[in-house]
């Protein structure tokens, strides 16, 4: 949950996020559908609290969280609840864009939510006192990077890569931005986009979302165990894994 892409490539688009986090962490439980109020949805299951930080409801909405809001922060916990519990209560939202505006995040740690609705995109950031919304061009490529792992100046940097890639891949596959996501950087492996500080930081997983026609197709890639999986969304009607 600290890189994030999103890629429009003609009548599709892909959203794939990178999980970098503390390697003492236990391992996370790979996508599975969960009954939710509002209806089914799709996501990796944080194992320690219950969160996560990648849905795909069915109703074709995908909510995406990232660490911190607009700078790094000073942690303060306990915290009333985690970031990942946030992310499912947006998620089972008819509008998730609208229910961050209304939902109490009192005693929530900062972050930023990445969600695509009804054809359009939202960037919506928490900064620990304030809400910030807005609206993205969805036509338009978006790359985010976590502001608790990365400066200003690695963001800027992270940031050109993505242009340099699109320009030479201006209509990639989702393959292809898994291995941008996998082997993009300058051999700096702190900051590289599959990133390892020390082997305490690191990055554990990468989870891709294509969306086409009426269907998603979401591949996890299980970095510490080496697996990975593909499920496909038919949406509104039924899901099916290999």
């Amino acid at each position: 949950m600290c890189t994030v892409t999103f890629i429009p490539v003609g009548d599709k688009f892909f959203i794939t996020s990178n999980r970098d986090e503390q390697q003492a962490r236990p391992t996370a439980i790979p996508p599975a559908l969960y009954q939710l109020r509002t209806g089914l949805v799709l996501f990796p299951k944080d194992s320690n609290a219950g969160g996560s930080w990648f849905t795909i409801h069915e109703n074709g909405h995908a909510v995406i969280l990232l660490n911190g809001g607009w700078q790094k922060h000073l942690p303060a916990p306990p915290y009333r609840k985690s970031r990942g519990l946030v992310l499912l209560d947006l998620a089972d939202r008819d509008s998730p864009a609208s229910a961050f505006e209304e939902i109490d995040l009192d005693n929530i740690e900062p972050f930023t939510i990445v969600s695509w609705q009804g054809e359009e995109l939202y960037e919506c950031r928490w900064d620990g006192k304030e809400k910030y919304s807005s609206t993205l061009n969805p036509a338009l490529p978006h790359i985010w990077s976590s502001v608790t792992l990365y400066d200003e100046a690695t963001i800027r940097k992270r940031a050109r890569w993505f242009s340099e890639w699109l320009a030479r891949n201006p209509e990639p596959g989702q393959e292809e931005i898994l291995l941008f996501h996998q082997f993009t950087g300058d051999g700096d492996r702190r900051n590289d986009l599959l990133m390892n500080r020390n082997d305490q930081v690191l990055t554990v997983s990468i989870t891709s979302a294509a969306f086409a026609d009426n269907q998603v197709f979401v591949k996890y890639i299980d970095l510490v165990r080496q697996q990975s999986t593909l499920t496909g969304i038919e949406l509104n009607k039924a899901i099916f894994s290999k």
